[in-house]
């Protein structure tokens, strides 16, 4: 059984780093998972592979969810020189789909992990060594290192579930609680409705 070696890096944090071990035959959402948890992330955006070059250009994709739009019924036109096309020839694959053997052909392959793409994170992953090992395979995948944080506002946050707040506004003194004091009749008593705003 072998599992491969990464190193993680995040160009936005000085000595940003995490070593991540991972079984070979494993997937890409299971890398996902991996990731996201060692590195502090909220791990509910949308999240995509890209296998790259030693030059760091992507040459394959491998998204979250299947991307491809089945029932679009004629694709798009673009221009060639059109610098706002969205259009990609990258094959595309699923992560629970791609397993890690299959896309890794470089002794240091280089892989990049967009996260979040509206406050998008990108993390440089590069493999260090292939490994063979007899351990237990439940002890894979798992963080070896970490060096540095995230920012706090962008490491995971765990915030209320709105089905789970007691909201009981039956009564008015709730009511009164949670908008201030409210108003009342006498609050207007003194406002003659034509005279005053004339």
């Amino acid at each position: 059984m072998y599992y491969y070696k990464f190193k993680v890096y995040y160009d936005e944090v000085e000595d940003f780093v995490r070593d991540v071990e991972i079984l070979a035959n494993d997937n890409f959402e299971s890398f996902h998972k991996l990731l996201y948890d060692c590195i502090g992330l909220k791990g509910n955006e949308f999240a995509a592979f890209s296998i790259c070059d030693p030059k760091w250009n992507k040459q394959k994709e491998i998204t979250l969810m299947d991307t491809s739009d089945e029932e679009m019924v004629e694709e798009p036109e673009y221009e060639e020189e059109d610098s706002y096309s969205t259009k990609t020839h990258l094959p595309s694959f699923v992560m629970r789909d791609a397993v890690l053997k299959d896309f890794i052909s470089d002794p240091h392959q280089h892989i990049m992990y967009e996260y979040d793409f509206m406050n998008p994170m990108i993390f440089y992953i590069e493999l260090q060594k292939v490994l063979k090992t007899d351990e237990d395979p439940l002890l894979f995948p798992r963080c070896t290192y970490k060096s540095q944080e995230l920012p706090v506002q962008l490491k995971a946050v765990n915030l209320p579930d709105p089905d789970d707040l007691d909201l009981d506004l039956e009564d008015d003194d709730d009511e009164d609680d949670l908008y201030g004091d409210g108003l009342n009749e006498e609050d207007f008593s003194d406002l003659n409705e034509f005279s005053d705003f004339s």
